[in-house]
């Protein structure tokens, strides 16, 4: 009972949280620092448009939910995902897990995004003719923990090292999630509910000789000389999530999930999404259909929003000792070529 309270006080403190800064939002669009941090990992989560708040699981439930690392299937699960993302970007994503007995489940994870070679331009060589290139290196490693302290309730949080370098510049800084999900909402066998607090943490600001700057002081007689440019502090973007999610099966071979999750960002407009999931068993190995949307109802113009709906498959394998799931996302976009993920997972 004292639990049951105590997840309800959560939810209604990051509801109140979520309203206060509702109206704040849309003068600050488009101003958050590390915004790598948004963006999507795994095939199976990313299939359902991110509405997994409240099922999540596994190493890939580290983006969305934390809580969601203390359900491990087994005693070790390793993941590698691939995404293609908008303007040619690559993001690679890496973690491992473990159970640590009765301490809880622990997790290393590393993101990291592939520019690509971009021309250098300067102020002395403004087309990049010196055929210079230079590619950014944005790179995220985070530490995760989590425990189940019931069969219905489970807590995680994520602490994330961010490092983003640009030529002769870079950022780096720190930033913390916090996850819960409870099953069996209401007494109800198949009804979850997931809130998640994500990316909290202090500005970032660039810094590095690349501000340096050659001027000369007008009215005087002093030579050119070097003055550095004082770069501006940014805020992480930082979400308020919740979501439910209701299950079940209609044979012993057949299973399916419907998600739901709302999503409020400090420096973005709020954000709906729902997804769903339907798998069969055939043969020892699982088959998954999956599908996906999100909404951002106060958008003033359809192009704003340039994300699109979601569907993907996955193959789960269990052998002796050893479990095997593929997964892969599709996401549509406009302007840009749609976003495609494959994941790897090995469970132990």
């Amino acid at each position: 009972m004292k639990q049951r309270v105590l997840i309800l006080t959560v939810v209604a403190c990051l509801l109140a949280l979520s309203i206060e800064t509702l109206f704040a939002q849309n003068k600050r669009v488009g101003t958050a620092a590390a915004t790598e941090l948004l963006i999507p990992i795994g095939g199976r989560d990313f299939a359902m448009g991110g509405s997994t708040i409240a099922n999540s699981k596994g190493i890939e439930a580290i983006h969305w939910n934390p809580a969601g690392l203390g359900h491990l299937d087994g005693s070790a699960e390793v993941m590698f995902s691939s995404m293609t993302y908008i303007a040619d970007i690559g993001v690679s994503y890496g973690g491992v897990g473990a159970k640590m007995g009765d301490f809880g489940n622990l997790a290393l994870t590393v993101k990291a995004l592939d520019f690509g070679d971009i021309p250098l331009t300067t102020n002395d060589d403004p087309d990049g003719r010196g055929g210079r290139f230079y590619s950014p290196t944005f790179v995220t490693v985070g530490l995760s923990y989590a425990r189940s302290l019931t069969d219905a309730i489970s807590v995680g949080t994520t602490l994330k090292v961010i490092s983003e370098q640009i030529d002769r510049v870079s950022a780096s800084g720190v930033a913390v999630d916090f996850g819960v999900q409870y099953n069996g909402l209401g007494g109800i066998k198949g009804l979850q509910l997931g809130v998640a607090v994500k990316n909290i943490g202090p500005q970032l600001r660039y810094d590095g000789p690349g501000l340096y700057q050659k001027g000369t002081a007008s009215g005087g007689r002093r030579p050119e000389q070097n003055y550095k440019i004082d770069g501006a502090a940014f805020e992480l973007p930082s979400l308020v999530e919740i979501g439910l999610a209701y299950g079940g099966s209609f044979q012993d071979n057949m299973q399916w999930i419907v998600n739901g999750s709302f999503t409020n960002n400090n420096l973005y407009l709020d954000e709906y999404r729902v997804g769903g999931e339907l798998g069969v068993k055939v043969e020892g190995i699982q088959l998954f259909g999956r599908a996906g949307i999100a909404i951002v109802p106060q958008v003033e113009n359809d192009k704003d929003n340039i994300f699109g709906s979601t569907f993907g498959a996955g193959l789960s394998w269990m052998g002796a000792g050893i479990g095997i799931t593929v997964d892969y996302a599709f996401r549509t976009t406009e302007f840009f070529d749609g976003n495609q993920v494959i994941s790897v997972k090995l469970g132990f």
